[in-house]
Parts: structure tokens; C-alpha cells; sequence
């Protein structure tokens, strides 16, 4: 079975209505697994695949359990690997929110994104806090999850900029990659800041 079809076939899982209401679904599980393979510590995959899905699906058998697990696996091997390769990481959605926020599928994508950094919330802020706060704040404000924040409130109002920042998402991973996994190659990566 290809790739392809094997992203499919999982797809169709994660988007079945038989699953606990907070797993996620395919598009937010991207996100998850977007933020699983930046994060700077390894989350074990036990601990990871149990959280995506709130509680154990209901596997049809060994198999298809082994086949979802396998691909969401090697998923998160194919999202290091872009990442890793400098390359721009395509998201499954388009990152624009749209006249409806809530019901956009890139916010879907960033609430998982959440889901995989709240995993191992104090790793991503260790090495470089300020750096890796600026680049995770485009994910934060797309996530709609601190809208009642003041700062966040603020943003949210400015529809061009909110717009603006959710554009910048694929771009700004590979940076935000490079940052957590390869902090030694950072000051090249960094604009340098306007005084």
C-alpha cells in the first residue's frame, strides 16, 4: 500500500464519529504530530498516540490498530524529515481562517499543534524562549485558544493581521524546527532585530 493511500485510510479513522469526542481529528492530528517533531525532546510514542486519541479507539482487530498506530508513525517521520530538509512543510489545509474561525480547518490544525507542545509545554521555551515565543505566536493566535487573553484579544480583532500571521505558518516551522533541533545553527536563521 502506498504512502497516499495509507494517509488515507488513516484519514477516514481519525475522521470517523466513533472516536472520543476530544481525539483529534486527521487535520489536527497533522498539527500534533507538526509539533511532536519539532518539540526538542523526544515524546515517547506510547505517550503520544494514547494522548491523540483521548481514549483507545475501537480497533477492528491487531491489524488495523497496528496499521493506524504504524501510519501516524511514520507520518511523524515524514513531517521531521521535510522539516529536516529545509524544504516548506505542506499542511493539509489551507492557512487561512476565513469569515468563520471556528469552523476553518487550519484552526483545527493549530489546536493540535497546541495539543503537541502543551505535551512537553516547558522543553520548547528552555533553549530559547523569546525566539521560539515569537515564531509559536502565529500557531497561538490561529488556535483561537487564548482569544481570552487581553494581548490575544487584541490581535484577534485585527483581521489583516490575524490573516497576515495564519499565512506565515508553513513557513515559519522550518525555522521553528531548526531552532529546537538545531539550536547551534540558529543566529544565521534569525533576522537580526530592528533597534
Amino acid at each position: 500500500m502506498s504512502f497516499a493511500d495509507q494517509l488515507a485510510r488513516l484519514q477516514a479513522f481519525l475522521d470517523a464519529d466513533d472516536l472520543h469526542e476530544e481525539a483529534l481529528d486527521y487535520i489536527a492530528a497533522h498539527g500534533y504530530l507538526t509539533a511532536l517533531a519539532i518539540c526538542p525532546e523526544q515524546v515517547p510514542e506510547r505517550e503520544w498516540i494514547d494522548a491523540l486519541f483521548a481514549e483507545p479507539p475501537h480497533y477492528r482487530s491487531d491489524a488495523e490498530r497496528e496499521e493506524i498506530e504504524g501510519t501516524l508513525q511514520q507520518l511523524e517521520a515524514h513531517i521531521t524529515r521535510v522539516l529536516a530538509s529545509d524544504e516548506e512543510l505542506e499542511l493539509p489545509c489551507e492557512p487561512y481562517l476565513g469569515d468563520e474561525p471556528d469552523d476553518s480547518d487550519i484552526r483545527g490544525w493549530c489546536i493540535g499543534f497546541m495539543e503537541g507542545v502543551f505535551l512537553r509545554e516547558a522543553v520548547w521555551f528552555e533553549q530559547a524562549e523569546e525566539e521560539v515565543s515569537e515564531l509559536l505566536l502565529p500557531i497561538m493566535v490561529g488556535s483561537g485558544l487564548f482569544d481570552e487573553q487581553p494581548e490575544f484579544d487584541e490581535i484577534a480583532r485585527d483581521r489583516h493581521l490575524v490573516d497576515d500571521m495564519v499565512a506565515q505558518i508553513p513557513e515559519l516551522l522550518t525555522n521553528l524546527f531548526l531552532l529546537c533541533q538545531a539550536p547551534e545553527e540558529k543566529p544565521a536563521l534569525l533576522k537580526p532585530r530592528q533597534h
